[in-house]
């Protein structure tokens, strides 16, 4: 009897070492190289602006545009460098600067514009009820237009009266390629076979999403990927789908828990959606890619699970990769 348990565990053991054998191994994440520690001198107001104007139009995104040196202005600049195989050094080049000639332009109030503006109530039930969450306001629509720090477009333009600004009244803003919110109307994105081969690497320590064509560095733009309760998931995923002014699901046992229940809110589109103008589904439920109504905590505020960029960067990702994509998030 001894010998026949012996011979059974044996067997057993024999089938547990094929099983074994035939699992496939465990993808190894590479993550890019790191080029960001790099010392920069304290530029001046417009050049800093100008900098970052050039970078943003680039697609290496600065974050907010406010004319100052910040973490994400240094990570972009030195992120761009090292793409173009140039010295990733802080040395303003000036062929960059010759880039943007006029640091700022103007953007006059339209009739159209203040249909984008409205009230947006704090109760999820409330929100629940509408059929779009707008602007807040004309500051906010602007600032987001222009891709910039609400507080450096009251800057810029000192003695408005932010509260009752009228059609034909004209602002000074940066001279960036604007996002245009009116014309973003496309619905479900498809897959797009020149960027088949693009991977997506989004850095949770860095809070970068940088964007890889074999080993060509394309676009980097901020992100705030999770929290410490409900991190970003680490490893290797990828796009199944992407939809432009899609509903949320607003479910806090989902949100805080990872766990989805049936006491939900469907909150409209909008700009002042909790997930901006863009969402692009992981194979990871409940986890994507998408905007933000907040752009100012970009990088400074937890998410929950997910990645979120400033809307008018979120827009432009969806032009930048694919569905079908890999996306390794470490």
């Amino acid at each position: 009897m001894k010998i026949a348990w012996v011979i059974v565990a044996s067997v057993l053991m024999g089938l547990f070492a094929s099983a074994q054998e035939v699992q496939p191994p465990t993808p190894t994440i590479t993550p890019p190289p790191r080029v960001y520690p790099v010392a920069l001198p304290n530029y001046d107001e417009e050049t800093a602006t100008r900098l970052q104007i050039f970078l943003d139009n680039n697609d290496f995104a600065p974050g907010k545009i406010d004319g100052k040196m910040g973490e994400f202005f240094r990570k972009a600049l030195i992120s761009y460098k090292h793409s173009q195989a140039m010295p990733k050094t802080g040395a303003v080049d000036q062929w960059m600067l010759d880039q943007v000639p006029e640091t700022f332009t103007t953007y006059t109030i339209k009739e159209e514009d203040l249909k984008k503006v409205g009230d947006v109530p704090g109760s999820r039930v409330d929100q629940a009820k509408l059929k779009w969450l707008p602007y807040t306001s004309l500051l906010e629509f602007v600032a987001e237009r222009f891709h910039s720090a609400e507080a450096y477009i009251q800057k810029l333009n000192p003695g408005k009266n932010w509260e009752h600004l009228q059609p034909g009244e004209t602002l000074k803003v940066p001279n960036v390629v604007p996002f245009e919110v009116e014309k973003f109307t496309e619905g479900k994105i498809s897959e797009n076979p020149a960027f088949a081969s693009r991977k997506i690497f989004v850095d949770t320590q860095e809070h970068l999403l940088e964007v890889f064509d074999h080993d060509q560095l394309v676009c980097v733009f901020p992100i705030t990927p999770g929290s410490k309760t409900l991190p970003a998931p680490v490893g290797t995923w990828k796009i199944l789908g992407a939809n432009v002014w899609p509903w949320f699901r607003y479910d806090e046992g989902m949100l805080n828990y990872g766990v989805r229940t049936e006491n939900y809110y469907n909150l409209p589109p909008g700009p002042n959606n909790l997930v901006g103008v863009l969402w692009m589904g992981l194979n990871k439920p409940g986890i994507g890619i998408h905007g933000t109504n907040n752009p100012e905590t970009i990088g400074r505020a937890a998410s929950h699970g997910c990645i979120r960029l400033a809307n008018w960067d979120a827009a432009r990702v969806k032009d930048l990769v694919s569905v079908g994509n890999t996306v390794i998030i470490f």
